[in-house]
């Protein structure tokens, strides 16, 4: 085995590069960036309203942040695989489960309860656990690999999507969609998701170093995180929601909508690379400040943005700013607290942000109800993702794994 990180031959980056095909195909990227392509044909097709059809992701939002704590527990306790291959399978089969839907609102509740019962185990914060095993000076630019997979999903499956509701329908897609989870989530994890040899047995992991979970949650570090995570997806979420609405009530077509929030996914996935390898170098709560920085630019300039060119920099801007911040929450937890409750500690900073993910659109749809525009909140989200980010400069940098080697 190459035991250099820096070798393309490491098998650490096969590792991660498998993890980011897991992402690709899990809640995060294959459920989030879809539902919008699915909300109008199941409305239609059932008689349902919008607001009762978008009450399945709420659930699904919340039923994430509440499992992801127990969740990352057992990840902590147990090979990551045996935790990620039953999600993985799960959640395929309730996906596919969509193409059999009943007119009973209930059913649909039921199933999108379940995809979030498991959907932190099919995402990034499963296989992070087992991606971070296996590095140390590049281990910002392992974790930023997985988050590509999102970023990844983000770009490619919404047109995947409506094209095949287009040529089978909305239930061949979520069929044929929910079987694609199956046919690549499990054999990619069963073969390669593994954490490094020598920090665990094939069956039970040896105890990594670092703080306990109490060390953690009565850590001043910790919270801050959770703060800055939150209240920046409050504004991130919100916009991601809300964003071809907002363009088109100001004139831009649908199709330029469109072309804005793919130009969000791609600046995601530049944004998640280049801070992989920004945090190898730099001070990751100083590359932190200044990806917040660039969202809340972003954010401020959607308040006004009156054209496709202007929707298009403003979306590429938070795309990117909250895209490489999605890399900082693993690389700080594993930095300042060691990998002994990494994932549990990974499960609280996951219910702040799906609570943050139910939060930010609830509350942009209200300011555009009351007041018939979406201006005075961006500025105010934009101020409030600034301020946060003055907040991550309080924090230490660790540039190596101290709490493991403690």
């Amino acid at each position: 085995m190459t035991l250099d990180e820096a070798s393309p031959r490491y098998d650490g980056w096969r590792v991660a590069a498998a993890s980011a095909v897991g992402v690709f195909v899990g809640f995060a990227s294959l459920l989030v960036y879809t539902f919008g392509i699915f909300l109008k044909p199941l409305a239609e097709e059932f008689s349902w309203s919008r607001e009762a059809v978008s009450a399945a992701f709420g659930i699904a939002a919340m039923t994430v942040a509440v499992c992801s704590p127990p969740l990352g527990y057992l990840l902590d306790r147990f090979p990551p695989r045996r935790i990620i291959l039953p999600c993985v399978a799960v959640f395929g089969c309730a996906f596919a489960s969509l193409s059999l839907l009943t007119p009973h609102l209930w059913h649909l509740y039921v199933v999108f309860f379940v995809l979030g019962f498991v959907g932190n185990g099919t995402a990034q914060m499963a296989y992070s656990r087992a991606v971070s095993t296996w590095f140390d000076r590049r281990r910002g630019m392992a974790l930023s690999l997985v988050m590509a997979g999102g970023a990844v999903g983000a770009i490619v499956l919404p047109p995947v999507a409506e094209a095949l509701v287009l040529r089978v329908g909305w239930r061949g897609a979520c069929l044929l969609l929910g079987g694609m989870v199956l046919a690549i989530g499990v054999p990619v994890a069963a073969r390669f998701i593994v954490e490094r040899p020598q920090r665990a047995t094939a069956e039970v992991p040896v105890p990594a170093a670092g703080a306990s979970v109490r060390e953690g949650l009565t850590s001043r570090v910790f919270w801050i995180l959770v703060v800055v995570l939150f209240c920046s997806s409050i504004a991130q979420n919100g916009a991601l929601t809300h964003l071809a609405a907002l363009l088109t009530d100001r004139g831009v077509g649908p199709g330029g909508a469109a072309v804005a929030l793919s130009a969000m996914g791609a600046a995601s996935l530049v944004g998640r690379l280049l801070t992989g390898w920004l945090l190898d170098r730099f001070a990751a709560p100083r590359v932190s400040f200044v990806l917040l920085a660039v969202a809340a630019l972003g954010t401020f300039l959607l308040a006004s943005a009156g054209s496709l060119a202007m929707g298009a920099l403003a979306s590429a801007l938070i795309g990117f700013g909250m895209g490489g911040e999605a890399d900082i929450t693993p690389y700080m937890l594993s930095r300042h607290f060691g990998l002994r409750a990494f994932s549990t500690l990974y499960g609280f900073t996951w219910t702040a942000y799906a609570a943050a993910g139910a939060l930010g659109p609830v509350l942009m749809g209200r300011a555009f109800d009351a007041t018939g525009s979406y201006e005075a909140l961006l500025v105010r989200l934009a101020i409030g993702t600034l301020g946060v980010a003055a907040l991550m400069l309080l924090v230490p940098n660790l540039r190596s794994s101290e709490p493991e080697r403690a």
